[in-house]
């Protein structure tokens, strides 16, 4: 089997300047990266508490319009593994029957190849490739 590394959860926020402020200023962690996506009309604000390479971050995930929130249940968004080949991997895991939700490619509105795949609850895990 492929080797993983645990890169992220992803959580939906209502308000990105507040949720970065909780994450960094009261509990310690640092802003890593922001990336505006004006075309799918989101931002993404990756915190933790060090580098991507090394360790585990939290992904805030704000879309613009959403200034209501969410729900508690669908304010979660997803796990994210880091693999080596995403296609090999998702190869290997439909042939244990894992459903794949979104096939190996490059994510909308960037290079990054990505897919989706689920668990037995059905809770998505997103594939990252990592060189």
């Amino acid at each position: 089997m492929t080797s993983f590394q645990y890169l992220h959860t992803m959580l939906r926020v209502k308000n990105l300047d507040a949720s970065i402020d909780f994450y960094t200023r009261l509990l310690g962690m640092t802003e890593l990266r922001r990336r505006e996506v004006p075309a799918g009309k989101y931002t993404l604000a990756f915190v933790g508490y060090g580098d991507e390479a090394s360790h585990t971050v939290l992904e805030l995930t704000y879309n613009w319009g959403q200034d209501d929130g969410y729900d508690l249940g669908t304010g979660f968004g997803h796990l994210a593994l880091g693999v080596p080949d995403v296609a090999a991997t998702v190869g290997a895991l439909r042939k244990e029957g894992v459903k794949v939700t979104r096939e190996p490619g490059p994510v909308q509105f960037g290079t990054t190849v990505i897919a989706f795949i689920e668990d037995p609850d059905g809770y998505k895990i997103e594939l990252i490739e990592r060189g």
